[in-house]
C-alpha cells in the first residue's frame, strides 16, 4: 500500500457528513445545496482526497481522539476518488434537475446519491468503490492501470 492511504473511519465520517448535506438537498429540493455538494465531490474526485474539507475536520478534530488504525485496514485512495466522481455525476444531475425545475429528476438523482452515502456511512459499504473494483476486473488486458492523481 502506498503512503497516501486513507483511514477508513475518515471515509465513513465524510460519508456521514455528505449524507447530511444530501438529506438537506432532498428535503429542500434546492439546487444550491446540491451544487455545494457537487463542488465537494469534484474537489475530491478531480483534485485529490487531501482537499476534502470533511477529511480535514476528521484529521484535526476526530482522528486524534481515536486509537491509531491498523495499517492493513487503511484504504487506497483510487476507489474512493472514483466513488467521489460518481457522486459528482449524481449531484450534477440533481443540481440540473432542481435548477431547471425538473424536480423529479433532481429528487431521483439526489436520492441515489443519498442512499450510496448512507450505505458507506452506516455499513462501511462503498458502492462507488465496488464499481471501481468491478471495472478494474473487467478492463481489457493492456488497459492503463495507473492511478492518475
Amino acid at each position: 500500500m502506498s503512503a497516501a492511504t486513507l483511514d477508513p473511519r475518515g471515509v465513513r465520517f465524510t460519508a456521514a457528513m455528505t449524507s447530511v448535506i444530501l438529506a438537506l438537498g432532498l428535503v429542500t429540493a434546492s439546487w444550491r445545496v446540491l451544487a455545494a455538494q457537487m463542488v465537494l465531490f469534484g474537489m475530491c474526485a478531480f483534485l485529490g482526497m487531501r482537499l476534502n474539507p470533511w477529511g480535514y475536520v476528521f484529521r484535526q478534530a476526530v482522528q486524534p481522539r481515536l486509537a491509531p488504525v491498523d495499517p492493513a485496514e487503511r484504504e487506497e485512495p483510487a476507489p474512493v476518488r472514483f466513488s467521489q466522481g460518481v457522486g459528482f455525476a449524481f449531484a450534477l444531475v440533481a443540481t440540473i434537475g432542481y435548477a431547471a425545475e425538473w424536480t423529479a429528476l433532481g429528487l431521483v438523482a439526489n436520492a441515489f446519491a443519498l442512499v450510496a452515502a448512507l450505505l458507506n456511512a452506516v455499513f462501511g459499504y462503498c458502492l462507488g468503490c465496488q464499481m471501481y473494483l468491478l471495472l478494474r476486473r473487467v478492463a481489457p488486458a493492456g488497459a492503463s492501470t495507473s492511478d492518475t492523481r
